[in-house]
């Protein structure tokens, strides 16, 4: 099922080989990892099962200032996230926030080229994690 400003990416690793690999790549770009959240730990420790299913946060001030200046409440969008996720069948997921989307959605004008920038940062993050 497409979801509207989603990109979701099928993954060639297991989730947590996944989600080591976004973080190196993520690091490699010199971006900042602010926050890994781990849902399914937190399930497990309710009682609840969950597939594997993990965020990581991450970014930068130059990157995202840009959009926030145009519109302030894209912040609540910002810092990027990615979601590691596994699927009924266990097949692992890779899932962001299109950047054009998140400015359309705030009803930021004059922000392409950030947005552009930005959503090749997260192609190649999400390439480096999921390719063979």
């Amino acid at each position: 099922m497409a979801v509207q400003g989603l990109t979701t990416i099928k993954s060639n690793h297991a989730p947590r080989e996944t989600m080591n690999r976004l973080e190196a790549a993520v690091i490699a770009k010199g971006l900042t990892v602010f926050a890994w959240i781990d849902h399914a730990e937190g399930a497990t420790a309710i009682g609840l099962p969950l597939r594997p299913t993990e965020v990581l946060i991450f970014g930068n001030a130059k990157g995202g200032t840009p959009l926030m200046q145009a519109v302030q409440t894209a912040g609540i969008d910002l810092p990027l996230k990615a979601l590691i996720w596994q699927d009924a069948a266990g097949d692992t997921w890779l899932s962001y926030n299109d950047p054009a989307w998140i400015a359309a959605r705030h009803g930021a004008s004059g922000v392409e080229a950030v947005a552009d920038k930005l959503a090749a940062v997260l192609a190649d993050v999400a390439k480096a994690a999921t390719a063979a």
